[in-house]
């Protein structure tokens, strides 16, 4: 008669640490409301199946680098238009990805662009999807040092590997030769295959200082619009009004 230790061991062997876990625990449960064995068994895996997809979930969002705390619940949407309300739990599904679609975020600083496409993010990563959240400089700086390191076609299969890549204010990259290269062959290399996601301060008009030649420049802008979703963020600054708020509270609190 097999042990209990050489169950859980042959259980660990075939890759099923939950049932390890789990199984005697189960039983209870079973016996409780009159399971047969298929029951039993079925409850099991299904422990199993949701263990693995949490386990997933949490190596993802530790892989994206997404900010912590601009998920979807902390987003004030109220603060957006109508338009994007109506968007956002569309984009949150995720099916954009599967056509390799783009999300550009505009809007001044302090709209909440960052705020929104981090949210995006991690409803992705919840739905299964490999992400990662990357400061537009952080980005360069990294292509430019595989370029030198002769490793730049290893860095982009890398990049590759995610489903959506977020590139944060690439407006404010003030890109030198080098640095335009390597970015826009980032966005080529990526065009119609995975899933960009942009905030930028600056129009589209603006997008020379980025990209400095205006062939390139129209190139990249191309690559990113034709299969794209444009969020305008408008109004005030959130950094702004809360400092607003923040000064009535403590005037008030003064002259209470």
């Amino acid at each position: 008669m097999m042990s209990q230790d050489s169950l859980v061991m042959l259980l660990r062997s075939v890759n099923l640490p939950s049932c390890a876990r789990y199984y005697q625990e189960v039983p209870d449960k079973a016996e409780s409301e009159g399971w047969n064995l298929v029951q039993y068994l079925r409850h099991l895996v299904e422990m199993e199946i949701e263990a693995r997809r949490l386990g997933k979930i949490e190596r993802l969002l530790k892989a994206s680098h997404l900010p912590s705390g601009k998920t979807l619940a902390t987003l004030d949407v109220s603060r957006f238009s109508a338009k994007i309300r109506r968007q956002l739990p569309t984009l949150c599904e995720g099916h954009f990805l599967e056509r390799s679609e783009n999300i550009l975020a505009f809007g001044l600083p302090g709209r909440g662009k960052t705020h929104l496409v981090s949210a995006i993010g991690h409803e992705l990563v919840q739905r299964g999807h490999s992400v990662l959240f990357v400061p537009a400089y952080r980005l360069v700086q990294g292509l430019l040092a595989a370029k030198r390191d002769l490793a730049l076609e290893r860095e982009m299969r890398r990049l590759d590997r995610f489903d959506a890549v977020i590139i944060d204010d690439i407006g404010y990259v003030q890109q030198q030769q080098e640095e335009m290269e390597v970015l826009f062959t980032f966005l080529a290399e990526r065009y119609e295959r995975r899933s960009v996601l942009i905030t930028s301060n600056l129009v589209f008009s603006q997008w020379d200082k980025i990209f400095k030649d205006p062939m390139t420049t129209a190139a990249a802008i191309d690559r990113i619009v034709h299969h794209c979703t444009i969020l305008e963020l408008t109004g005030s600054s959130y950094r702004t009004d809360n400092a607003l708020n923040q000064g009535h509270k403590e005037t008030v609190s003064k002259e209470g």
